[in-house]
């Protein structure tokens, strides 16, 4: 079989790109033939179909025409449309499979694929497709103001980056896409790592208004065994921004000062909380910046405990499964698809707008070693059954079959 893998980036910025990248490596690993489609970038991986790549829109652009020529490109992008053609005309592809596409590349590629009559899935990691800002999340709370598309709202809210250009930009390309019936004309598949997220978009759209799949992310295990003896500190890893809740680990340590906990990773919210750690005199908290690789695993696999404090409805974490590889128990919140991967005494769930269940269930964690390794040992054994290889692949395969009967 012949597939075209398209995302917005080429490169690995976090959780939605290695998804994108380890569907290419299961692929070609059984015998199929990959081109991509992304856009250009000077930081991206090499790849013979860069030629076919697409300019991002511009939007940091101080330039008023280049800013407005940016936004323009949102709804319907030409480029993507003319180069997404080419490529299927040099390629040949027998499906298209797409992923976040939408901002970046535009949904214009979804009207060639349709027009081309090749058939088209997509994996749904964010909810862009009803949200203008594709977190049902701004200025610290859950949002749904703009369901029964009342999109305008948007604009009320600053929803976009807290700004009225871009939440006007954001609407607008809500409206359009909604007035072309961009997604349920053109798409032949959706896919949604959780149920949670499925189920969120028929509220929106109606049940059987589109078809859906189930397709869980790829991960590979790696080889690296789960210690014997871990150490006594709480972790935290991924973006430090609002939507993920690290201020709730912070609120939650002032009331358990005795319990070590190292922050990794960067974003637009570290500077201010790095200023109330210092504000409140929490010795107990460590930042250690950004961290990939061994040198996170380093980190990761000798923590006694992971907090994932999510205060939006997030899809599918990856950080869960890098956490259930090493065999570390995991505190989550109760939103979006979280409970779903950590049920069956898989992890602990905590009410994000009740610290005081956070602060239990750190406590609970750091002086009970032996729930703690029950919990450690019984995710990563559901991490081997469910998330090798071979059922993914089937998984993957199962799905491609719907649209290619």
């Amino acid at each position: 079989m012949r597939i075209i893998l398209a995302h917005k980036f080429h490169k690995y910025t976090g959780g939605a790109e290695v998804f994108y990248f380890e569907v290419g490596r299961v692929l070609e690993e059984n015998g199929h033939e990959v081109a991509y489609f992304s856009t250009l970038d000077d930081e991206n991986l090499e790849s013979p179909y860069s030629k076919y790549f697409v300019h991002a829109p511009d939007f940091k652009s101080n330039n008023i025409l280049s800013k407005v020529k940016a936004f323009s490109k949102v709804p319907y992008s030409f480029e993507t449309k003319r180069k997404f053609k080419k490529l299927i005309e040099d390629f040949k592809p027998d499906l298209i499979h797409a992923f976040g596409v939408i901002t970046q590349i535009s949904p214009s590629m979804f009207v060639t694929a349709r027009k081309m009559k090749i058939p088209l899935v997509i994996s749904m990691n964010d909810y862009k497709h009803i949200c203008p800002s594709y977190k049902l999340f701004h200025h610290g709370k859950i949002c749904e103001d703009c369901k029964t598309k009342k999109f305008y709202k948007a604009i009320k809210n600053k929803c976009s980056h807290d700004s009225y250009s871009y939440s006007i930009a954001s609407s607008v390309e809500s409206y359009v896409h909604s007035w072309l019936n961009i997604y349920k004309k053109n798409i032949n598949l959706f896919l949604f790592a959780s149920d949670f997220m499925a189920h969120k978009t028929e509220e929106y759209w109606g049940k059987e208004t589109f078809k859906w799949g189930k397709l869980l992310n790829p991960f590979k295990i790696p080889n690296r065994e789960p210690q014997k003896v871990r150490g006594d500190y709480g972790l935290y890893f991924g973006r430090v921004i609002e939507e993920k809740g690290v201020h709730l680990i912070i609120e939650a340590l002032k009331n358990n000062r005795d319990i070590p906990f190292k922050i990794v990773g960067d974003g637009p919210q570290l500077i201010e909380l790095e200023n109330i750690v210092k504000e409140n005199n929490l010795t107990n908290i460590e930042f250690l910046g950004s961290k990939w690789g061994d040198e996170l695993d380093d980190v990761l696999y000798n923590a006694k405990f992971v907090v994932i404090p999510s205060v939006w409805h997030e899809n599918f974490p990856y950080v869960i499964l890098q956490t259930f590889a090493a065999g570390v128990p995991i505190i989550g919140s109760e939103l979006g698809g979280i409970p779903e991967l950590l049920k069956d005494n898989r992890g602990v769930l905590f009410n994000p707008s009740d610290i005081s269940t956070l602060e239990s269930s750190m406590k609970k964690l750091s002086n009970d070693t032996e729930y703690s390794n029950e919990l450690g040992i019984n995710g990563r054994k559901y991490l081997i059954e469910t998330f090798n290889d071979q059922i993914f692949y089937e998984s993957i395969i199962k799905n491609y079959n719907i649209v290619l009967k």
